[in-house]
């Protein structure tokens, strides 16, 4: 299973022999594109709720489909190796086939690959290697599973169509930068370490786990300034959590 202490470190995460998911750094990640790299780590750990009115228009309820499924039927073979190589290395997404598994009967994902003798090896991806690398990916970028689900079925209506009408008034912005506006401020924020130089060297974790560190640590700051000072807040009312710079963070 995932280790979040090996997750902070930056290691590598070896699943299997021939699957290995890369940590990129900061500077990988601009050399590749950082709009273009989040839209594929979004896209690869997408589930229904990620995809409300994509899936309709396909005569899919978003509510029903199984997230493997999800992955196997659409999203497995939406980038190309050369996209994908910045965290799956030579592994080739897009020649996985379907197949059932006799033993238990259930659809798994598998790839053929040769060695240099002609020797025949498969990589198999089953839903449970599924959920490890996805699970993987989002802890490694700070992103929560979209598990919204709606009431009833005029709910499910609305928040489709709110869906399709913020994508649609989005489609034509200006896209900019995810991460520049992060490194900007955190190069800039006392308590971070990292100068313009260096900053470009940290894993993609670990930069994100200090633009939430040290927002947590001011906002606790903040908190107990205002309730020491007697005229701002009361200290009994304000979820301990938010005062422990040591908590989990969000």
């Amino acid at each position: 299973m995932n280790d979040e202490l090996k997750i902070f470190r930056g290691d590598d995460f070896v699943i299997s022999k021939n699957i290995v998911i890369h940590q990129p750094t900061l500077n990988e990640i601009c050399d590749y594109g950082d709009k273009e790299y989040f839209h594929m780590i979004t896209t690869l750990t997408s589930v229904g709720s990620d995809l409300k009115w994509q899936l309709d228009d396909m005569g899919i309820d978003y509510t029903i489909i199984d997230d493997f499924e999800l992955f196997y039927k659409l999203l497995i073979k939406m980038f190309s190796a050369e996209q994908t190589k910045i965290i799956f290395g030579d592994l080739d997404l897009t020649k996985f086939e379907l197949y059932t598994n006799t033993k238990n009967d259930e659809l798994c994902l598998v790839q053929e690959i040769y060695d240099g003798n002609g020797k025949c090896d498969y990589i198999t991806i089953d839903k449970f290697t599924y959920i490890i690398i996805t699970d993987y990916l989002r802890k490694v970028h700070g992103f929560k599973k979209n598990e919204q689900l709606p009431a009833n079925e005029s709910t499910k209506r609305i928040l489709i169509e709110d869906d399709r009408e913020n994508s649609l008034l989005n489609k034509n912005q200006e896209s900019h930068s995810y991460l520049l506006n992060l490194i900007s401020t955190m190069i800039n924020s006392e308590g971070f370490k990292y100068n313009h130089e260096k900053v470009w060297d940290m894993k993609i974790n670990s930069f994100m786990d200090s633009v939430k560190r040290i927002s947590k640590i001011k906002n606790a700051d903040l908190l107990l300034q205002s309730g020491y000072s007697g005229y701002g807040i009361n200290l009994k009312d304000i979820d301990k959590k938010q005062l422990d710079w040591y908590g989990e963070l969000d």
